[in-house]
């Protein structure tokens, strides 16, 4: 026996995905203290002491966790996200921290297009009225021709992007970071953070938390949309000030909200979730079957490529 790893993403804590196969066949024994379900701090830190690695979800880890982790060598997520995780205290520690880079982009970037979709032909309020006897008939708007702004620009930003050009959108992105040439295309253009909301008819957000960790959108931003503009989130909660953003579906400057992303899961009952022009999905952007393989047998490759590293 090599050891024990511990399992906590939802989506594979019930056991049985081929993609930990090679764990197993490596000789160590895989640990899921919560089946199918976001452990809790207690469940971590009863679960971690023996364990040499984890494959990590997005569950929320604390520094108590960290310190239960007496023998843990490495944190492999099968995302690309670590907004959950004490990053300074794993690297004070010596704890090496993978990610499973690039390999849910383009599930998270299907499913910001069909919530930019979703809103721009306002088909869940449609579907509502008629499941409550009415004929709703808003008039909607076509992606085609319209302006598509972009707020990140990594591979799922760049994977949303590329599918808003290719259905006929103009599209203006922004990242600071992003190589120049990461789109080129004649309906493309790369600008400031400022200038991609100006007039966006869809918004869709691919962007880390700022490190002040202070909304990207809030009442200043969102003045600069086209009125009845879509806003997609498939990020991360805290880029929205929730607040602005109530405000501004209220005054019909944000026609829709769509969001993925939340600050607590299941997300607290809120005056901006029960909203009428706000669509919800829960947290499924990299939810897929082929997403969830490519994630899973990242992490395991990178998992085993720390331990055997360590074991020589």
């Amino acid at each position: 026996m090599m050891g024990r790893i511990l399992i906590t993403p939802r989506s594979l804590s019930k056991g049985g995905h081929p993609a930990l196969q090679p764990l197993s066949d490596a000789g160590f024994e895989l640990v899921m203290p919560a089946p199918g379900a976001t452990p809790s701090e207690a469940d971590l830190i009863a679960a971690l002491p023996g364990c040499s690695g984890w494959l990590a979800g997005v569950e929320p880890v604390t520094e108590a966790v960290i310190a239960a982790a007496t023998d843990l060598r490495v944190i492999s997520r099968n995302g690309t996200g670590v907004d959950n995780l004490p990053v300074a205290l794993l690297a004070a520690r010596g704890i090496e921290l993978r990610r499973a880079e690039g390999t849910n982009a383009r599930a998270v970037a299907e499913l910001a297009l069909t919530l930019a979709l979703a809103g721009l032909r306002d088909v869940v309020p449609t579907h509502a009225g008629m499941r409550e006897g009415a004929w709703p008939r808003r008039v909607g708007s076509e992606i085609a021709g319209a302006r598509v702004g972009v707020i990140g620009l990594g591979a799922i930003g760049a994977g949303f992007a590329e599918m808003c050009l290719a259905l006929g959108a103009r599209v203006q992105g922004f990242d600071p970071f992003a190589p120049e040439d990461r789109i080129t295309h004649a309906n493309f253009t790369r600008c400031s953070f400022d200038e991609a909301l100006t007039g966006a008819e869809v918004l869709s957000l691919h962007a880390p938390m700022p490190s002040d960790g202070s909304p990207l959108l809030d009442a200043a931003a969102l003045a600069r949309l086209a009125p009845g503009a879509v806003v997609v989130n498939t990020a991360r909660a805290g880029l929205v000030r929730d607040a602005d953003m109530l405000d501004a579906l209220n005054a019909g400057q944000v026609g829709t909200y769509a969001t993925d992303v939340f600050h607590t899961e299941p997300p607290e009952p809120s005056d901006l979730l029960r909203h009428g022009r706000v669509v919800t999905t829960t947290h499924i952007g990299g939810f897929t079957n082929a997403s969830v393989d490519r994630s899973t047998r990242r992490a395991v490759d990178n998992l085993l490529e720390v331990l055997r590293t360590h074991a020589h």
